[in-house]
């Protein structure tokens, strides 16, 4: 990979973090820490740039549960338990995190940040084509979020040391094998100094 391959436009472009929400969070406490300092670098390069920011959280309305059907494995588990109620603190954004009044928040309330959101017609409408990617975890949000984008010919940056899955074979074989066919992968540092 080249520096000009990770070399991006911050007016087109635009960092997605998903799923950094408390519920999820909470889930990998020995991880949360490192991943919210490196998104946090992010984050803050992205703002002092001009990078565009947004924000994806899974998060159910009582309607969302209700339409839920059977044949859904995750979700209908996740329906039936009530997990991520949209005004509950574990549906929102870390406040380590804390998005700006400016910044989108896209609900989801399935896997991909696509699918059940109106991101693509918002992205469009900004004049943006790149996808700077992090989240959790690596075989959810962000696999699920690089077919869908590659799908809808977006370029697609996946920066590998904010994603995190419960099983680092899954993370090692999409960051090393599955994601370099449709997007660049780097590390945080690595992208950020490719910008200078």
């Amino acid at each position: 990979m080249t520096t000009n391959e990770l070399a991006i436009d911050p007016a087109t472009s635009i960092l997605l973090l998903m799923d950094f929400q408390n519920g999820i969070l909470a889930n990998y406490p020995d991880a949360a820490p490192g991943l919210i300092s490196r998104a946090s670098d992010m984050l803050r390069w992205a703002r002092s740039t001009g990078v565009h920011v947004g924000f994806v959280r899974v998060a159910f309305e009582d309607s969302d549960y209700e339409s839920v059907p059977d044949t859904n494995k995750m979700f209908s588990a996740l329906a039936a338990s009530r997990r991520f109620p949209a005004a509950d603190v574990s549906s929102q954004v870390t406040d380590e995190l804390a998005p700006l009044s400016s910044e989108p928040i896209f609900r989801k309330v399935r896997v991909g940040a696509m699918s059940t959101t109106d991101m693509h017609d918002t992205l469009a409408k900004k004049g943006i084509t790149t996808l700077i990617l992090g989240g959790i975890a690596t075989g959810g949000v962000v696999v699920s979020t690089v077919r869908d984008a590659a799908d809808k010919d977006y370029r697609i940056v996946v920066i590998k040391d904010i994603c995190h899955d419960a099983d680092p074979d899954i993370h090692t074989v999409l960051t090393e094998k599955l994601f370099p066919r449709q997007a660049s992968v780097a590390t945080t540092a690595e992208f950020i100094a490719a910008q200078a």
